[in-house]
This record gives C-alpha cells, structure tokens and sequence, in this order.
C-alpha cells in the first residue's frame, strides 16, 4: 500500500504570525502536551499540532506500513502540502523527536529548522533497536488483546504521570481514554524499533535545536552523542526531566521562540 493511500494525519493550525510550526507529541500522548506553549510560540510562528496515528483525534489504520517512519515523513510532507507552506519548521517530543529528525533529514530544503526534546527513541543504538524489534510482536500482541486495559498498565500512559501541570496531565488523561489499541500495537511493532536516526544524524543540514530535560540522567549519554555528532546543533539545557515542554514551559516556550527568531528571521504569516 502506498503511503498516498494511508488516510491523513489530523491537525489543527492555530493563530499566531510568522511561519508554520509543526509539533509533533510523544508515544501515547497527543496534542494535549502543547497546551502550556501553543500562545506563547504563536507569537514567532504558528503552530500546528497532530497527532499520530491511533493516538488523539488521528484514525488508526489497519495497515502496519502506515506507521513506518518514512510513512510518518509523507504524512508530515502532506500535512505541508496542504498548508501550502514552501517550508516550515517542525518539533518532536520524544518519540515524535525522531520522526521529526527523519523527515529534516529526508526534507532539509522545506525546513527553516527543527526542534527535538529529549529523545531515546531517535538515538538508540543497534543494540536497542533490536530488543524493541524482538519483542515487539508479543508486546504488540498483548495491545490487541487487552485493549485499554493493557494500553494503561505500560510505565508511559499518561495515568501514571505525576510531575506534569494539573491542566496538562488531566487533558492527556481525557485524550488517552480514546487510544487505539490496533494503533498503538502497531507504533509497537513498527514504528518504534525502526525510529532511530542514530547512524545517520552526520547528515544533518539544517539549523536543529535540543531542547533537553537535564534532569533526565538516561539521556544525557545522547545528549552528548548528539552535540558531537550531529552539524548544526544547539542545545539549551532545561530544567525538567523528559518532559520537556511541560515541566520547564516557561523555558522551553523562551529557548523555542529565540531559535525561531534566529533561523526563520522575518518570514511573513502564510496567508
């Protein structure tokens, strides 16, 4: 199946001036976790939250190629296209992170720049990558037979978040309540051990932030990986953990503006 034949991604283009921003949310989240930085980055662009597939208002196609990581990057590609945008900029959050990396790397002449946070799931290496294929379809498995149920016991549903704003944490939990466990199995199976960008970051040719929780001890090995590694990085250290945005918004929405300003200069509004 062609990715053209995949159903869309859903979005929400939301007022503000400057060029579009793309911002992508993590594994079992959704647009929710922009809540405390879609007013305040609208200021420099204007922003558009999707969600991923099987996750928030997006469908949740039957079809495991749909959420291959290059499918992810034409789906981001359409989403341009019908904006009508000539180029934009986009940032991940975690799993989102690295789908953005990919299609920066795969569509650096559409890009202004790009934003990543923390993100294991971009930089994990061989190793990882490999334990998250070789139990992926037991994992998977267990999705389509427990359902929400099964969906709610994994560390990560948003249930089990407690260092996140009262307003934000309550909006994912609302929005988590509509997982889809076909597409949820499926970002198991295929998305998640195929999102690394690791080998191929060197190619990087875009003017790329990392917004990075510091107190997130896990990732600061890639943190470094990434400084070293990858052209045209900046890196602002926050003070949060892996929830970026959310725990340090202030600091994020303040690190994200600036880079905006920076890379996208004075870029008019799209019409």
């Amino acid at each position: 199946m062609s990715a053209s034949s995949h159903p869309p991604l859903t979005y929400a283009v939301h007022q503000g001036t400057g060029p579009f921003l793309l911002l992508v949310h993590g594994f079992l989240a959704s647009s929710a976790q922009w809540l405390l930085n879609v007013r305040a980055l609208s200021t420099v662009c204007r922003p558009i939250t999707v969600d991923l597939f099987g996750h928030g208002a997006s469908p949740a196609p039957e079809a495991p190629d749909a959420y291959a990581p290059s499918a992810y990057v034409d789906a981001f590609e359409a989403v341009r296209t019908a904006l009508g945008a000539e180029r934009w900029l986009v940032c991940g959050y975690s799993l989102g992170g690295a789908l953005t990396i990919r299609y920066a790397l795969t569509h650096p002449e559409r890009l202004f720049g790009h934003v990543f946070t923390n993100s294991m799931s971009a930089f994990a290496d061989a190793a990882q990558s490999e334990q998250w294929a070789a139990g992926g379809e037991a994992a998977a498995a267990s999705i389509r037979k427990g359902g929400l149920a099964a969906i709610e016991r994994m560390s990560v549903h948003p249930k089990h978040a407690r260092r996140l704003p009262p307003e934000v944490s309550s909006a994912l939990a609302r929005d988590a309540e509509a997982l889809n466990s076909t597409g949820i199995a499926n970002t198991v199976q295929v998305t998640t051990p195929d999102a690394s960008v690791r080998k191929v970051v060197s190619g990087n040719s875009v003017s790329a932030l990392l917004a990075c929780g510091r107190f997130e001890k896990r990732f600061q090995p890639h943190r470094e990986f990434a400084a070293a590694h990858m052209p045209r990085l900046s890196v602002v250290d926050l003070n949060a953990g892996h929830a970026v945005n959310m725990q340090d918004a202030a600091g994020f929405n303040h690190a994200v503006s600036s880079f905006i300003r920076t890379v996208a200069g004075k870029v008019q509004s799209p019409p």
